[in-house]
């Protein structure tokens, strides 16, 4: 049988913030069927992993597509690793960040939740309405014209405290993330599993890189 493998890249690109990008894909690199529906492709062990990584961070980050695919809540679930935040003079869960160019983040959202601070980076074509909408339950940062500018949205971020973040998905914020320079460490659990589909979410989506590739030393 195989199992599952953990894997830790550094690259040299960035500096300022912090920014660890983690993902489970599947052994073709997919992060999930074209259903886009959650699929278990790691397991407890990669769980309580990804638990710790959270409780070390000052934020976790999505796109707004992960929040509409699965809703996620984004809190530390361990109760000894929220004690020890506590502890630390720090927030019980990491401030909750989402990349949403127009305001599609549902006002019913987990993410909007006062478990913790929530930001949402919105880009100048966000709407009046769903701008109000949002205001009540979310942080507003603005940066970018039709498309949030993660540069600048990144360094508002920063100045709020911000100085780790962990990125969560999904393939087109990470590819982003890459295509800005922004990213410091992936770290990625392979599962066992092959889902193919041309249009299953991969990765890194979006464009695609075509010179220049982002390089990454493997570090463990």
């Amino acid at each position: 049988d195989l199992e599952t493998r953990g894997f830790l890249y550094h690259s040299h690109l960035t500096t300022g913030m912090h920014v660890v990008v983690n993902a489970a894909m599947s052994a073709d690199g997919k992060l999930s069927s074209r259903r886009r529906e959650q699929i278990a492709i790691s397991g407890e062990a990669d769980f309580e992993r990804v638990d710790r990584i959270r409780a070390d961070s000052d934020a976790v980050v999505v796109g707004v597509g992960t929040v509409l695919a699965d809703d996620p809540h984004l809190i530390v679930k361990d109760d000894t690793l929220r004690a020890q935040r506590r502890e630390n003079d720090r927030p019980a869960n990491p401030a909750r960040v989402v990349v949403d160019s127009s305001g599609r983040t549902p006002t019913d959202a987990a993410i909007l939740d006062d478990a913790a601070t929530t930001y949402v980076c919105l880009s100048e074509a966000a709407s009046v309405e769903r701008r109000a909408a949002l205001a009540g339950r979310a942080e507003l940062v603005t940066a970018g014209d039709e498309r949030v500018d993660l540069l600048r949205a990144f360094a508002t971020l920063q100045e709020q405290g911000l100085e780790q973040v962990m990125v969560e998905g999904g393939g087109e914020l990470i590819f982003s993330l890459f295509d800005a320079g922004l990213v410091d460490e992936l770290r990625v659990f392979i599962g066992p599993k092959i889902i193919g589909g041309r249009d299953a979410p991969t990765l890194a989506d979006g464009e695609g890189v075509i010179t220049e590739f982002p390089s990454l030393d493997l570090e463990s």
